[in-house]
Formats: structure tokens, sequence, C-alpha cells
């Protein structure tokens, strides 16, 4: 045999022990029982969770009011949840609508009103009488009680009233608040100084803030004061009725 051939078979034999020295080392190796386990299927379904156990008594009693009340517990101290009814509101109790309305009253003074052949004081004032005057800061004369009433006049322009009376019939003359929407008369007279408050009367620092203010009654002649802008130009020979 040639040397070049006996070379390549003596390579061969080396080559074919080592493989087999390599497959002896790879079976005495231990098996893996992960890598050897079968592959999960990958669509497999999620294992059902454990629901907690009823309590079939307290799911009898107990009913859920509303979609919040299902964190509730359905019992409470041992006991089961009980529905009970809701609170009624109370009704609104309806104002008393008190006094009698009197249609077009006529202004005498300020402070009496006329209904024909009777006749309304108005409660918590002393009326200005008609023919009342009055003196102005400049020691001058002017028909104070004759504005008083035109302004009173102005005031109601005919308008309805309501008065505090247990009925619309009555004789002679009564004393009693009257008003005009949610307006006092009486007060509106005392504010603006067409009439003093009666001594002792609610009205009474009314009228003390009207005196200081000068305005109606305690004050100028209204017809001669431009700024107050109130009944300017009136002729001084006024009728015994005013306007």
């Amino acid at each position: 045999m040639r040397p070049a051939a006996l070379l390549t078979a003596i390579a061969g034999i080396g080559a074919v022990t080592c493989l087999i020295a390599a497959g002896g080392q790879r079976l005495a190796l231990p098996i893996d029982p992960v890598e050897t386990a079968a592959p999960k299927e990958i669509n497999a379904p999620p294992a059902p969770v454990a629901q907690p156990a009823k309590n079939s008594e307290a799911s009898m009693h107990a009913r859920r009011v509303d979609d919040a009340s299902q964190f509730y517990p359905a019992v409470i101290n041992g006991k089961p949840l009980e529905r009970i009814a809701a609170v009624e509101p109370e009704p609104a109790k309806a104002t008393e609508d008190k006094g009698e309305y009197l249609v077009r009253p006529i202004a005498e003074s300020a402070g009496v009103l006329a209904f024909g052949d009777r006749r309304l004081q108005l409660a918590g004032i002393n009326p200005t009488p008609a023919d009342k005057t009055c003196t102005d800061s400049k020691g001058r004369k002017w028909p104070c009680g004759m504005l008083a009433k035109t302004n009173v006049r102005l005031f109601l322009r005919l308008r309805t009233v309501r008065c505090d009376l247990d009925s619309a019939e009555w004789t002679g003359t009564v004393t009693t608040a009257c008003r005009i929407g949610a307006q006092d008369i009486s007060k509106w007279l005392v504010e603006n100084g067409w009439a003093e408050a009666e001594k002792g009367s609610a009205l009474a620092e009314a009228g003390e803030k009207a005196k200081q203010a000068g305005k109606g009654i305690y004050g100028d002649d209204p017809r001669s004061v431009a700024q107050t802008g109130a009944l300017e130009n009136l002729p001084a020979d006024l009728p015994p009725d005013g306007l």
C-alpha cells in the first residue's frame, strides 16, 4: 500500500473514533423533563377562577337598589339589609294672603284714604293735614300739606291697595296698614318726609332720617328747588283738592 493512502485511512479512522466518543458523552448526560414535555397549546382557554360561595339566605333578603349598590354588603352585623321607604318631602306651606283689596283709593291727605263715605287712616303715622303750611330755610311759607297730598295721589295713581282688614265692609273711619304690592304706604310717606311717624312707631327711625335730610315737609318748597326734581314750577295757587 502506498504511504499516502495509508495516511488517509488512518485520519478517517481517527475522525470516526472522535465522533463515537462525543456521542457517548451526550448519551451520558441527564434528560431534562421540561424539554421532553409535550408543548402547550397556544390557544388553550384560561383555567376557571374559583368563585366565592354565595350566602343564599342573605341574597334572598337583600336586593340591589341601584347599580352602585352592588358594592354594598348584603349583610351588616349578621343581619340582612332591608329596603325602607323614601322620605316624602313636606308640602310647602302656602303664604296666606291676608287683608282686603280696595280699588281706586283717593288721598284726602297724606295719611288718610277715602272710599266714598268711608275713610282709612294709615297706621303708624300722624297724617299731614291738607291745609298745613310749612316754613322753608329762608323763612317763607309754603303749602306743604297740599303738596304732601298731591305726592300721595301721584304715588297711588288710583291703583288697588291691600289693607289689613277682616272685611271690605266698614263704616266711618278705621286705622290700618295698607300696601301697594310689597310697598307699605305708611313707610313710603315717612321715608319721603310727607308724614310724621307716630311716637313709638317702628317708623320713628325712618322719620328721623327724613327730617335730617330735609325731605318733604322738613325741607324747602320743592316748587322753587329745581334740583329736587319733584313738582317743579307748580302754580302757587293750587286748587283745594290739589292735582
